[in-house]
């Protein structure tokens, strides 16, 4: 796991982990209260293919907290953060919010991506498709231990901690997570509503991953993202819940590289490229 590396854009401090490698970049966007370093298991998957980049996005991980949290604000992040890096044109991939990102910033800078990977996220971020805010609002703000954190976090009604607390780190004065509650809210509620122009409206090579537990993006939702937008790809991953890279990371990568592999193909057959 290499540690992050850590860049200013617009004004603001981002942490990134590059795990570099040969290959075709991609940029690899988590959702809400996430950060880069879940994407480890994908990179290793990927490794001596592709390049994988994992962003914290500001108010997440070790990046910046604060300022704007409206989805302009993600997106022009990460367009900031292609562009630094050298990395554009790349495969954009993101899990949950990080997917709504990845296709609004291929809608917003078509020229920055050339694939997207949109893994368990609506057009519809609205009632009574999905709940597109979790209330955290009332979250502790210190444990005694990250035991204790994550027993605090389910007694909010949260069954499973576990991707929280990959979030969770040690501050002088106990165990705590590493966004800000109030950002958290802040940002889920800018994001909620229909998306469906902007997916429409991209035209690059997709991928659309569900999970066949997902409480974020319906079948039906997902049908109809598949067949509104040519050249999307539907593949369901049994047995998952939304945090489905990590319920079957074999599955997931496997999706994910031979998508990759069939695009880059592609790419490299074209009279174009």
């Amino acid at each position: 796991m290499p540690p992050e590396s850590f860049i200013r854009l617009r004004g603001r401090r981002f942490a990134f982990v590059d795990f570099g490698g040969p290959g075709p970049a991609v940029l690899a966007l988590h959702g809400h209260f996430g950060r880069g370093r879940i994407f480890a298991p994908l990179a290793a998957a990927l490794a001596g293919r592709y390049r994988v980049v994992a962003l914290d996005q500001r108010a997440h991980g070790l990046s910046d907290h604060g300022g704007g949290l409206t989805p302009d604000d993600y997106v022009e992040d990460a367009a900031a953060l292609l562009r630094a890096l050298d990395l554009a044109p790349a495969t954009v991939l993101g899990h949950s919010m990080g997917g709504a990102i990845a296709y609004l910033l291929a809608e917003r800078h078509p020229e920055l991506v050339t694939a997207l990977v949109v893994a368990d996220m609506t057009v519809r971020n609205e009632e009574p498709e999905t709940h597109p805010v979790l209330d955290v609002s009332g979250w502790p703000r210190r444990a005694a231990s990250r035991e204790a954190l994550g027993a605090a976090i389910e007694a909010h009604g949260v069954p499973d901690a576990g991707y929280f607390l990959d979030s969770a780190t040690e501050f002088d004065d106990g165990c705590g997570l590493l966004f800000d509650t109030a950002d958290m809210m802040t940002s889920q509620l800018a994001l909620a509503g229909d998306h469906s122009a902007a997916w429409s409206a991209s035209k690059q090579p997709a991928l659309l991953l569900r999970a066949s537990e997902s409480f974020v993006l319906t079948g039906e939702t997902a049908n109809r993202m598949a067949r509104e937008r040519p050249g999307t790809e539907l593949v369901e991953l049994s047995g998952c819940g939304h945090w489905l890279y990590a319920d079957d990371p074999d599955g997931f990568a496997r999706a994910v590289r031979s998508f990759l592999d069939r695009t880059h193909a592609h790419r490299t057959d074209s009279p174009a490229t």
